[in-house]
């Protein structure tokens, strides 16, 4: 009981990025079928890095040395990038985010999950237990940022999806900035 207690925590923890970060896609405002396919991508996402990332550790010990902090820096100021342009374009009504930026977006915010994976075999024997657990909590708080955003885009309308692309640049720039 008290692993399962741990891995929810970590969980938790692997979550809050993707929940503050969806907030800002949030702003996009959109469907609730988007949400759901988003927040399900982000949540295979972390079933799958942690299971990687343990099969990585087992493999490649001491050879790879990956700076997860610099990716998903790059990975938001890209997408950030991507919704400055949408924004920036005549008719902004439509705004999509594209199936490449979703799988990037789900990809930058599971890089925690694949370095917790390295070190996974420390914590649980039961790799697909942890696996689940993380899937559950990063689709809820994904879910749950993206309906927050959503919830502001209908306050703030246009400039919610500014603020949301300035934020997502900062949170990438300070990622970016943490690896150096």
């Amino acid at each position: 009981m008290q692993g399962l207690v741990i891995l929810f925590c970590i969980g938790i923890g692997l979550s809050i990025d993707a929940f503050s970060m969806s907030t800002c896609i949030g702003l996009l405002n959109l469907s609730f079928k988007k949400m759901f396919s988003i927040s399900f991508i982000v949540g295979i996402f972390h079933f799958i890095m942690p299971i990687l990332g343990l099969i990585t550790s087992m493999l490649l010990t001491k050879i790879i040395n990956l700076n997860t902090d610099l990716i998903l820096g790059i990975i938001l100021i890209l997408i950030s990038l991507q919704m400055l342009i949408e924004y920036l374009k005549p008719s902004v009504k439509n705004v999509k985010l594209s199936k490449i930026g979703i799988f990037l977006f789900a990809f930058g915010v599971s890089l925690d999950s694949f370095s917790v994976g390295l070190g996974l075999d420390s914590i649980t024997s039961n790799i697909f237990l942890a696996s689940t657990v993380f899937t559950i909590c990063s689709f809820s708080f994904t879910f749950l940022g993206l309906s927050i955003g959503k919830y502001l885009n209908n306050i703030f309308k246009r400039y919610a999806y500014l603020i949301g692309t300035i934020l997502l640049f900062c949170i990438g720039i300070l990622f970016f900035c943490k690896s150096l």
